[in-house]
């Protein structure tokens, strides 16, 4: 099945939703599939450190902060120190969370691919986001979830205290209740509307430090 939403303008075109991407077998027989996608008028290398710092507790995740980054805004610059990440490293879904996401694969200046694992077996998600140089200095950020069948059963992670969730985990509690067809229409609405943001995001702090370079150069 291919998630879609009505409400989000950055779902990707067509191809893009078809094309392979490196990550792709990560998930195998993904129960739901999202591709989303944006231009960002700088190059791919002005992009990239943007994702490398990405997670919660670093530079966040440039979405709905309230929601995934505990209150605190996002950052609007780059972090030196957040630069160099590694397959196997942690990008935190939320701040303490110690289990997602995980850098499964990583090509600098072109795509990172992260998971988050589950109890045992394959990864329960991925989340791909891929830099495609379009010319004139302009690069196509494409970003792809695949959703196992499992994807709510996630490992007990020791980082967080279950007795205080952050708003996101007791919208995952809550859902995990619901029936499979009303979860997955809630899930794929609420993903969309965080993955634009977090589009919209990428691409302001981007392309405004592009400008700021280049102008003070």
């Amino acid at each position: 099945m291919t998630l879609s939403n009505p409400f989000s303008i950055f779902l990707a075109q067509a191809e893009e939703r078809h094309r392979s991407l490196p990550g792709d077998n990560t998930v195998r027989d993904p129960v739901a599939i999202i591709t989303h996608a944006i231009t960002i008028n700088v190059p791919p290398d002005r992009v990239w450190p943007w994702l490398a710092q990405m997670g919660a507790g670093r530079a966040g995740w440039y979405s709905y902060d309230r929601v995934d980054n505990g209150g605190t805004e996002s950052a609007w610059h780059l972090i030196p120190e957040y630069q160099n990440i590694a397959r196997g490293d942690l990008l935190p879904a939320v701040p303490g969370s110690a289990d997602a996401f995980i850098v499964a694969s990583l090509e600098p200046q072109r795509d990172l691919v992260l998971t988050a694992p589950a109890r045992s077996g394959p990864s329960r998600v991925s989340w791909e986001f891929f830099l495609d140089a379009i010319g004139r200095g302009r690069t196509r950020l494409i970003v792809r979830g695949r959703v196992a069948r499992h994807w709510l059963e996630g490992p007990e992670d020791r980082g967080r205290d279950p007795e205080h969730p952050f708003f996101i985990e007791r919208v995952y509690r809550l859902m995990a209740k619901m029936p499979r067809p009303i979860m997955f229409m809630i899930a794929g609405l609420g993903h969309s509307i965080m993955q634009a943001r977090q589009l919209r995001g990428l691409k302001r702090r981007a392309e405004g430090e592009y400008r700021s370079s280049n102008h003070g150069a």
